[in-house]
């Protein structure tokens, strides 16, 4: 039997651990908010050759699309996974799967309720929560 001096090897955290880090660190540096840095966390992982111009098209989305209705993070994750499959059912099914776990997770999906019940921190941890899970589902695609 062999044992090894000194600490373990870190583990490899997964993609979705990665995900859910990246997209974090993208809305904490004040560059993205929520719904651009899912699809701009997705995008990277899972569609490289996508421009990064693309995250434009989700700018209207922070902030429940400016009415306080749907997370921007949803709205972001769903634009994200239609990038990737490029298949209108696959898209629908995937998209339908993360409502239902969101809602799960947080008893709506909208963003005014979210954040009336919630410190402005909340925002930070969907946004997170959202890439990663987008992340586990396109990992068994």
């Amino acid at each position: 039997m062999f044992f090894r001096k000194g600490k373990p090897a870190p583990e490899d955290p997964g993609p979705a651990e990665q995900c859910r880090t990246e997209a974090e660190a993208l809305y904490s540096s004040g560059k993205y908010h929520c719904a651009e840095a899912v699809l701009e966390t997705v995008r990277r992982r899972f569609s490289p050759q996508t421009p990064e111009t693309v995250v434009g098209t989700v700018s209207g989305f922070g902030g429940g699309s400016g009415s306080g209705c749907i997370c921007g993070a949803i709205s972001g994750g769903t634009v994200a996974i239609g990038l990737v499959l490029q298949n209108k059912k696959q898209t629908a099914d995937m998209t339908r799967q993360l409502h239902d776990w969101f809602r799960e997770q947080y008893g709506v999906t909208c963003c005014k309720t979210i954040r009336a019940n919630n410190d402005k921190g909340i925002c930070l941890k969907l946004t997170g929560e959202v890439a990663g899970k987008i992340a586990e589902m396109l990992s068994t695609v």
